[in-house]
């Protein structure tokens, strides 16, 4: 298994995977930890799939430690597969900058290292555009600077299962339009 840091690492290149289903399109967006980013996304109508996971590192196939470790450049990611007619990308970033403080530099809450980045990674032009624009208002509502990185997506590595849909396994509502408090631990 490769651990590379050279532009070889299959972790360097583009994400390719397809949709989950046909007039599907993906996003993926990082937080801090993407429990509750996930469980904010599985609520959201338009929303047809969601994935935890590790993008925008070196390291080929990377596990939940390695990542913790440090030293992966690996961010922890929901990937987003959303019909956008009933989901428009713009709502996507709505709920994205609602759900975090943009200004915290590899911070969220306790959480701190750089897996626990803010960054919105683009599978589009049309994505890129419009997640600079929503940067560019967002930060007028904000006093300190917005931190939050906007970059192509790469390879997408699932975190292992457990951490697929936690908060839901845990006895949170996953449901479409559910408004409950998200608890960060289940």
């Amino acid at each position: 298994m490769s651990t590379g840091g050279g532009a070889a690492s299959p972790a360097l290149e583009p994400d390719a995977d397809a949709p989950a289903g046909e007039g599907l399109a993906l996003a993926q967006f990082a937080a801090g930890c993407f429990w509750s980013v996930e469980l904010v996304y599985q609520r959201l109508p338009g929303v047809a799939r969601t994935e935890v996971g590790y993008s925008q590192g070196q390291r080929h196939a990377p596990t939940y430690r390695d990542v913790c470790g440090g030293g992966t450049g690996h961010a922890e990611v929901v990937r987003v597969h959303y019909d956008p007619v009933a989901c428009p990308y713009p709502v996507l970033l709505d709920v994205f900058w609602a759900k975090h403080n943009p200004t915290t530099l590899n911070r969220q809450g306790n959480d701190v290292g750089t897996q626990y980045r803010s960054g919105i990674y683009y599978y589009t032009e049309e994505q890129e555009k419009l997640a600079r624009e929503s940067l560019a208002e967002k930060q007028k509502e904000w006093k300190d600077t917005i931190v939050t990185e906007i970059l192509p997506a790469k390879r997408f590595y699932p975190a292992e299962g457990y951490h697929q849909q936690y908060l839901e396994k845990g006895g949170q509502s996953a449901k479409k339009g559910c408004s409950d408090p998200i608890r960060c631990y289940g």
